[in-house]
């Protein structure tokens, strides 16, 4: 009988620890002991995911995020990838259910023998306490508890997921520091590559920060996360996932990072990306998810397919930065030793001072002293008060020591710059530079800015007496000046022309716009009056203010370089207006559509006439104010072109336009008050014609983009009636086919 009782004894001393481990885990998975996840809550872990801004090439731009993470499938991984991580964290993982059972004997013997023994915690393990992370100050207890409820989450994960997943999952949530989260971001910010193209040793150094990101730091501790990144090559030779020569061979190489900051004001289309933020910041207020709530582009995954074509883009970039450097270095040449520098000798130094009060009212620094309760006394001492700062030049960033109004003046110097580029036919936009500097210069110079625009609204007038079928690129009218009449109030109103060439003589419309003749331009707007020109303008897409006036022959309206590249597309597109969109389609995170988006149409002219205004406009880059197009930038190819110039050099402008691509340049000074003196300088042709020659020959270069280098249709279809050449090699006096008393206007 006692045999008996001791033998159950032993039996229930044996089955007991096993039925109360049974308990406490099922207690544990039941949520007895604290929150446990739901299998909702596995299926779909809640993590923030980065919205995504994407070239139409399939590149990256940017991102919107409040944790900077983009998720990748299995498949999106490289391999190396995949076996560092199994050789240094877990080299059983294809072979236990979530919970490694020798790791934890080993463990559990270490700490016995006090010996180390190497952590217990599998991938799937690390990866539960990375989902469902544990509370900040935890008592051991807590703690040890946590770690067995870290066990049941890994099973459950364990039966929800492939091991492919997993590995995935654990990728995409962990944070490798430097606002990089996930391995997506990781493998962008450190190497600049995608993560299926890094090699060895870049995927042994991000596994090796698994570890401890903070202390493996390759930005701050290099030395150290090299010997880590050593030692998760030798696991993986040790575990044969290379060989003793490739670890030999590897473990001499230096860390060579390719380091992209993250940061909204850097990068790639830095411009387009902070206009499509507010725009997509509004429409996500009128699209909601499948929950009811509304999206949010900074946590919802988003993926933006936008019309940028990346190569464009960054040649686009290019293009602005060698020519604004040397024209700002020219400026400054320009204005050294002049009194008042850099604003018009016009202006008296009360009316600069006040330009620097109004500018100092518009900066950041200014509403947070306001909003901190400065009095405005306070608030000037603060802006005339020494600080150190960071100022941008065109060598680079440099820190300096000056007040912040001084900064103000030093920025003033600097000339702005804007250019759009897109596909006539698609209206899909392709390239997007809002200014030469977001983080120093925010303002965007393609949506927002509105500038005169000068003598590139002149084809708008001309357009409209070709649509009349009155007039040909070949009809010949009088350079003469043109009188308006203004009224009882004001003096009659005669515009002049810039020179005296062929002044009082009959003339081409072809040559007249190649030139800029005012004369003629007034002549047409006489005949037209306003009113009938601002009709075709708004045909063509112009939805700014034109006030109905006859000065808006000479380009008196302020427009945006959006409108005016829009407007100007249509004669490449056969009369036809597309509106220029910078969006295809929004994604959600699973790859579903939400919204597609396609450019509105009009049809603004006849066929005839666009092609018509084409010849015209080609006649300014082959006699005209476009010439060194060719003669400097050898761009021989068929190119249609207006360059405009505001009063007193302020703004300078070139239109351009191929059958694949209109492009627009704006260039100018922050005040209309600040130009060059000398409209040698201060012109269209000088300023802005420039960029969009070096853009061009890029464009042209670059064989992949495959950008024709034709002519325009239509040459067969409406012979003859553009070829103006005969005529203009010999301008003279002719009899005014209009009648005698258009010399009298």
């Amino acid at each position: 009988m006692a045999i008996k009782k001791r033998i159950k004894i032993i039996w229930i001393s044996a089955i007991t620890p096993f039925i109360l481990l049974f308990i406490l885990f099922f207690c544990i998975s039941a949520g007895w002991f604290g929150y446990m996840p739901s299998l909702k809550d596995l299926e779909n872990p809640k993590s923030f995911l980065a919205s995504e801004v994407i070239s139409s090439d399939g590149k990256l731009l940017g991102t919107f995020y409040f944790e900077n993470r983009s998720n990748v499938r299995y498949q999106e991984l490289s391999p190396y990838l995949k076996d560092a991580l199994i050789a240094t964290e877990d080299v059983r993982f294809y072979d236990h259910s979530g919970v490694d059972i020798t790791a934890i004997g080993r463990v559990i013997w270490g700490l016995a023998t006090f010996s180390h023994k190497g952590g217990g915690s599998t991938i799937s393990q690390q990866l539960a306490k990375n989902l469902f992370p544990r509370e900040k100050n935890s008592s051991k207890i807590e703690v040890a508890f946590r770690k067995l409820k870290e066990w049941v989450i890994a099973i459950k994960l364990e039966r929800r997921y492939s091991k492919e997943e997993i590995i995935a999952m654990y990728y995409n949530k962990f944070d490798f520091l430097n606002l990089a989260v996930g391995i997506k971001s990781a493998s962008r910010v450190y190497f600049n590559k995608p993560p299926d193209s890094l090699k060895i040793e870049e995927a042994a150094m991000l596994v090796g920060m698994c570890q401890n990101p903070s202390f493996y730091n390759p930005l701050r501790r290099p030395d150290t996360t090299l010997h880590r990144r050593n030692v998760v090559l030798s696991q993986m030779m040790k575990y044969d996932y290379i060989t003793k020569a490739q670890f030999d061979s590897l473990k001499q190489l230096p860390i060579k990072l390719n380091f992209q900051k993250v940061d909204h004001k850097e990068g790639i289309a830095t411009y387009l990306r902070e206009h499509l933020r507010q725009k997509l910041t509004e429409w996500c207020k009128t699209h909601e998810k499948p929950d009811g709530t509304p999206y949010d582009i900074y946590k919802d995954g988003l993926k933006i397919y936008t019309t940028i074509d990346y190569r464009m883009q960054k040649y686009a970039e290019e293009a602005v930065t060698e020519h604004m450097k040397g024209l700002q270095k020219e400026f400054f040449k320009h204005w050294k030793g002049i009194k008042n520098a850099p604003f018009d000798s016009e202006m008296t130094p009360e009316m600069i001072a006040q330009v620097y009060e109004q500018s100092m009212k518009r900066c950041d620094r200014y509403f947070a002293l306001k909003r901190a309760g400065l009095s405005d006394s306070e608030i000037k001492k603060n802006f005339n008060t020494p600080t150190e700062m960071t100022v941008f030049t065109w060598n680079g960033e440099r820190d300096t020591t000056m007040t912040p109004m001084d900064s103000i003046k030093y920025y003033k110097y600097f000339l702005r710059c804007g250019l759009m580029a897109m596909n006539p036919q698609t209206g899909y936009v392709k390239a997007y530079v809002g200014g030469i500097n977001y983080k120093h210069f925010q303002f965007d110079h393609v949506m927002v800015s509105r500038r005169q625009v000068g003598s590139t609204f002149k084809p708008f007038l001309y357009a409209l007496a070709m649509q009349e079928g009155e007039f040909t690129p070949c009809t010949k009218v009088p350079n003469v000046p043109v009188t308006f009449d203004m009224g009882e109030e004001e003096p009659a109103w005669t515009p002049q022309n810039s020179d005296d060439k062929h002044e009082g003589e009959m003339v081409t419309l072809r040559w007249a716009l190649a030139n800029s003749v005012n004369y003629v331009s007034a002549f047409l707007m006489k005949r037209y009056g306003p009113d009938a020109v601002i009709q075709l303008a708004r045909k063509m897409g112009v939805k700014g203010v034109i006030p109905a006036v006859v000065s808006i022959c000479l380009g008196t309206p302020e427009l945006t370089l959006y409108e005016m590249v829009g407007a100007n597309s249509t004669y490449a597109n056969k009369g036809t207006y597309v509106e220029p969109i910078l969006i295809t389609r929004i994604e959600d995170k699973h790859g579903n559509v939400i919204e597609q988006f396609t450019p509105q149409k009009n049809e603004a002219m006849s066929e005839k006439t666009a092609f018509l205004m084409l010849q015209l406009m080609k006649g300014v880059v082959q006699s005209g104010t476009g010439g060194r197009l060719r003669y400097r930038f050898g761009l021989n190819n068929p190119i249609a072109g207006k360059t405009g110039t505001t009063q007193n050099n302020s703004d300078g402008w070139f239109i351009g336009i191929t059958p694949d691509i209109a492009a627009g340049v704006w260039v100018g000074a922050e005040d209309r008050s600040i130009h060059f003196r000398s409209t040698d300088l201060g012109q269209g042709a000088t300023m802005a014609l420039p960029i969009w020659g070096i853009f061009m020959k890029k464009v042209y270069a670059d064989k992949s983009l495959k950008v024709s280098q034709s002519d325009f249709e239509g040459i067969d279809k409406y012979p003859g009636i553009y070829d103006c050449d005969k005529f203009e090699d010999n301008i003279q006096d002719e009899k005014d086919p209009f009648g005698s008393s258009i010399f009298n206007q």
